[in-house]
């Protein structure tokens, strides 16, 4: 078992907490939240241990999981690597991509495992779409969620916009080539609501919109390739693939027979893939163990962190110059 520790006891950590006590192969040594009434509530709640300290939590455990405020993650992240401990470190993964060069600098010379919370990742209407996706060329994700101030700390595209691009930068294998952007800003100093364009060098093209300012929630993705039209529901945890046949496909239950010009046939079948229900946070969590204790490089790991990040600051920069409303 490796000891454990969580920094940070707000919704999100509390979570992380809960799942950790589901995993035998970690031990939860406990928790450090600043907040001394979130901490003594959490304590109480949880039955887990909170410490007085952040250093003293740190110094208790082998693997520390930090689900801050991101302006707190640099902080906590460096003091942690400074010690030695494995860290994983929930999206985005540092608030600049200054203070992510320091913390890649700062890995590289521990030698310890650094994962990345991206979720989407895990979540399983992806996993099962995942190895059916080949060569993209145009990508449309809407990410639109109802209102909480929480996560009003940072801009919308490092709050919500940064889980489709993670997605975004592991299905299409290659560098971008150029990025537009608009966003408005309605109930908080920066943008509420952004879209951005995405080219490719390969060719590729993305369009994203993420907004936290919503009447409804939605989490969808629609992928077109050359022989599939893929779509990725994360919210209600379904995916489907729509393919174009030369001839009729039999043992399809839903299918549509298209009659051309030309006098030839082409056929639609639409498959629902079978989706295996999982715990997203936890399956990431313990994707993580498997990495420290087999010496492999983590499911999401810092260059992936640092890529997104990267990219989410080059759509703040083109779409710098937004509307206040």
């Amino acid at each position: 078992m490796l000891k454990i520790g969580v920094l940070g006891a707000g919704h999100l950590g509390k979570i992380h907490i809960k799942c950790i006590k589901q995993i035998d192969r970690y031990e939860l040594v406990g928790f450090y939240d600043p907040d001394p009434v979130t901490a003594k509530s959490v304590e109480a709640e949880l039955g887990a241990r909170c410490f007085d300290t952040l250093e003293a939590l740190i110094e208790a455990v082998e693997v520390v999981d930090i689900v801050t405020p991101t302006v707190q993650h640099f902080a906590c992240a460096s003091k942690a690597l400074q010690r030695r401990r494995h860290v994983f470190i929930e999206k985005p993964i540092v608030a600049t991509p200054e203070e992510a060069s320091q913390l890649v600098k700062l890995a590289g010379e521990t030698g310890v495992k650094v994962q990345v919370g991206h979720v989407e990742r895990f979540n399983p209407a992806f996993i099962a779409a995942e190895p059916f996706i080949k060569d993209p060329k145009f990508i449309e994700a809407h990410r639109l969620a109802l209102f909480n101030p929480r996560g009003t700390d940072v801009p919308v595209v490092l709050d919500l916009m940064v889980h489709d691009l993670d997605i975004l930068t592991t299905i299409i294998d290659s560098p971008v080539a150029r990025v537009s952007a608009c966003g408005v800003a309605i109930v908080s100093p920066t943008p509420d609501i952004t879209n951005a364009r995405i080219e490719f060098e390969n060719g590729s093209v993305a369009n994203l919109t993420a907004s936290r300012i919503s009447l409804k929630n939605m989490r969808k993705t629609r992928i077109f390739q050359k022989d599939a039209y893929i779509t990725v529901d994360f919210l209600e945890k379904k995916s489907e693939i729509a393919r174009i046949h030369d001839h009729e496909t039999s043992g399809y239950p839903y299918s549509l027979t298209l009659d051309l010009a030309d006098g030839e046939t082409r056929q639609i079948t639409l498959e629902k893939l079978e989706i295996q229900p999982i715990n997203a946070i936890q399956k990431e969590l313990e994707s993580f163990y498997d990495s420290i204790i087999h010496n492999t490089t983590p499911v999401v790991s810092i260059q992936d962190g640092v890529k997104v990040l990267n990219l989410a600051f080059e759509i703040l920069k083109v779409g710098g110059q937004y509307i206040t409303i």
